[in-house]
């Protein structure tokens, strides 16, 4: 069945998608704030267009008209989810061909379970500012589904890596650092898999909460130490967390302990192309590809 996909933020993890979905659409077409990253875009093979989180240019409008998947990884601010403040008319009245929605959010909506197992249907904790504009955000999309009447799947993130962002760059820049708080455990996951399980549910048309997170939660200083290994270079000293030197934002970052499960989303048959870092890690190294997007 044809798919044309519109991506609201064509950033890191829109590209992967867009990159894995270029055999299976028609057309896809994204947004970002400038020209200036145009040509990202289109070497991804997204046509883009500019949306400065508040004007919708007729050019948007007419994709809008002929999208049958929407991807939605803008973040929301202060205000509210800014796609939805100036497009809520047009995505419910104007989008007849609209099948599905799929909504990019965050694990940091479950906020700290200390160290737990947690599922799709554990408690939300979100601390007061980014993940609990998330939390609100994700409540207004499925709002706009219902009205809509069409699937909305919300994949809530673990902590992303891929090319270019990774315990490779972060070595070889010399900001890597294995900062130990006992007890600590933390999901990550590689943006392959974020475009597969997106590219996944579209396909599907499915609704609901999905966890998309590897099957593997784990000390960050791990992650550092077995880069270190597959580079040949000593890692980093540990560091205690009660003496590091961290900003306040990366203090209470530490402050959410949980293992979150992707039993759902496995259950759909998705199958994970880095079921654990180790697994990620390797193959980057082994491709050389860990340097750039």
């Amino acid at each position: 069945m044809t798919m044309r996909i519109f991506l609201f933020g064509a950033g890191y993890s829109a590209r992967a998608f867009a990159r894995l979905a270029a055999g299976e659409a028609e057309t896809i077409v994204g947004t970002t704030r400038g020209d200036g990253k145009f040509a990202l875009l289109r070497a991804a093979g997204i046509e883009p267009l500019s949306f400065d989180g508040t004007a919708v240019s007729p050019q948007i409008a007419a994709a809008l008209a002929r999208a049958t998947h929407i991807v939605v990884s803008a973040a929301p601010t202060d205000a509210g989810d800014p796609v939805i403040a100036a497009t809520r008319d047009l995505l419910v009245g104007a989008t007849p061909a609209l099948r599905w929605i799929g909504y990019l959010s965050t694990v940091g909506v479950y906020g700290n379970h200390d160290g737990a197992w947690i599922d799709e249907t554990s408690e939300c904790r979100p601390r007061p500012g980014r993940s609990d504009h998330r939390l609100e955000a994700e409540r207004e999309w499925s709002d706009l589904a219902a009205r809509r009447g069409v699937p909305l799947a919300t994949l809530r993130l673990s902590g992303i890596y891929g090319p270019g962002r990774n315990a490779f760059v972060n070595l070889e820049n010399g900001t890597a650092r294995r900062i130990v708080k006992p007890g600590q455990i933390f999901n990550r996951i590689h943006v392959d898999d974020i475009a597969g399980s997106l590219l996944h549910l579209a396909q599907l048309d499915a609704g609901g909460i999905f966890n998309v997170t590897d099957d593997e939660p784990a000390p960050p200083q791990d992650v550092v130490a077995f880069a270190a290994r597959l580079m040949g270079v000593a890692p980093p000293p540990e560091i205690d967390f009660d003496t590091a030197d961290l900003s306040p934002m990366a203090r209470s970052f530490y402050g959410e302990n949980k293992r979150v499960s992707n039993a759902k989303l496995k259950a759909t048959g998705y199958r994970f192309v880095h079921p654990n870092y180790r697994a990620a890690l390797t193959a980057m190294w082994e491709k050389g590809n860990w340097r750039r997007d």
